[in-house]
């Protein structure tokens, strides 16, 4: 693959770690109230993604940086989850055994894009699991048996999943999400307690990738996956007392704004 070179530190001179910026500060902002939502919802990345290319991040260091910060806001989204004791531990080993394989891989799938094409296939992502999220039908009300070679299909499209997880992420938990359920016969609430275990492992091979290709920048993804652990934490033992009907709706309606912001970019480019 035709070596390539990323330059995080070009953006390090919007902000310092001990001054806060008004970008820095609206960027935390941003990272924090998608991290009290997304616990539920899913699709983080179609938010804090296209925010910091607007900010003028690059689009792969964008990604991979996001990536890191994905890791603590999963880990921070765990643990209320993991107190309430509604994972589907029996399944948790394979689950993220085939996610690190795909989530590594589909890092090496993003590290060989050219930076129009991510941008222009992060937007149709945007827009597609957007569609995806408005006319779904939430099943999921009690746990039932699947057969084996349900369960099987249910590994593939994990894997598959977990590519996509490790090239961009957007949009990849809210679709896991569904796919426990269809293909494990879990709960809602099962299914969202093992994606964000899950997501661990899947942003965590990717970080490796990205660091090892010199994409990750460390400082803002620091203060980002500080913000995110915070934000999932409460989100985690708060969100799942509410309805989210509204939060959803308010979600969707951002993520369709800032994909058509970034298909209006491209195509003047």
């Amino acid at each position: 693959m035709e070596s390539l070179s990323f330059q995080p530190s070009s953006i390090l001179g919007w902000y310092d770690p001990f001054v806060p910026t008004p970008k820095l500060l609206l960027l935390i902002a941003v990272f924090f109230a998608t991290s009290l939502i997304s616990v539920v919802t899913g699709s983080t990345s179609l938010i804090t993604v296209p925010v910091m290319i607007q900010f003028g991040i690059e689009p792969h260091v964008a990604v991979a940086t996001n990536m890191l910060a994905l890791v603590f806001m999963s880990i921070g989204g765990s643990l209320p989850f993991a107190q309430k004791g509604v994972l589907s531990r029996d399944r948790l080993p394979g689950l993220i055994a085939v996610t690190i394989i795909g989530s590594a891989l589909g890092a090496f799938v993003l590290l060989a894009i050219p930076k129009g094409t991510l941008e222009l296939v992060i937007a149709i992502a945007m827009i597609g699991v957007a569609i995806f999220t408005l006319i779904r039908r939430d099943v999921g009300a009690a746990v039932h048996s699947v057969s084996r070679k349900r369960e099987t299909i249910g590994y593939a499209v994990t894997f598959l999943l977990a590519i996509y997880g490790g090239f961009f992420s957007g949009g990849y938990v809210t679709l896991l999400t569904v796919a426990f359920v269809l293909f494990f016969g879990m709960t809602f609430l099962q299914s969202v307690a093992t994606t964000k275990v899950v997501n661990v492992f899947s942003s965590a091979a990717a970080v490796l990738i990205f660091a090892w290709r010199g994409a990750v920048d460390f400082k803002l993804g620091a203060i980002l996956g500080i913000t995110m652990f915070l934000g999932a934490m409460i989100g985690g033992h708060t969100t799942l007392k509410i309805n989210p009907v509204w939060l959803r709706r308010v979600f969707i309606a951002v993520v369709i704004g800032l994909a058509l912001k970034m298909l209006f970019s491209f195509v003047r480019s």
